[in-house]
């Protein structure tokens, strides 16, 4: 499957896991129910871990952030396009928890989200909408200055002024 990550389509490594499927080796993400239980276990196999939350329960992100240094991937699910709750998880992981690794919105999201999804932290893309991925990709050219700070750290068109 491809994907949009870092504003490049690629070929997705990543393997996502229901709770009866036993983890193989390599790059797999399970529910945040199923880290639950076998956190330790699903550490100590070979390969990158990723924790898909539930944005309908955002109280998941507290309980997970203690984990964040060891997960390499946190997926937002995104279960209809007018939840907005995602657009503050992530957020909420890059400027609050620090964490550093991907963070990939997957689900029911639009065209015209990813640009605001991308300002708030979100690196990578299932986008599973009408037009094709190399069309995709011009969503992140919708606005060429930005006014308000945001975690993705672009310079606003204050900042733009103040140095011209």
């Amino acid at each position: 499957m491809r994907i949009i990550k870092d504003r490049q389509i690629i070929e997705d490594a990543w393997v996502h896991l229901s709770d009866e499927v036993a983890p193989p080796n390599g790059k797999v993400t399970v529910p945040f129910s199923r880290w639950l239980v076998e956190r330790e276990s699903l550490l100590q196999r070979e390969g990158e871990i990723g924790v898909r939350l539930d944005c309908q329960a955002p109280e998941e992100l507290d309980v997970l952030a203690p984990d964040l240094p060891r997960i390499q991937l946190v997926m937002l699910e995104l279960p209809r396009f007018a939840d907005g709750r995602a657009f503050s998880i992530a957020r909420l992981l890059r400027q609050r928890y620090g964490f550093t690794g991907e963070i990939r919105a997957g689900g029911d999201f639009l065209y015209d989200q990813m640009f605001y999804l991308a300002r708030v932290g979100v690196n990578a893309f299932e986008y599973r909408g009408p037009e094709p991925l190399e069309d995709a990709l011009k969503a992140f050219e919708t606005f060429s200055v930005k006014y308000q700070p945001a975690a993705d750290g672009t310079g606003l068109i204050q900042q733009r002024r103040l140095s011209a």
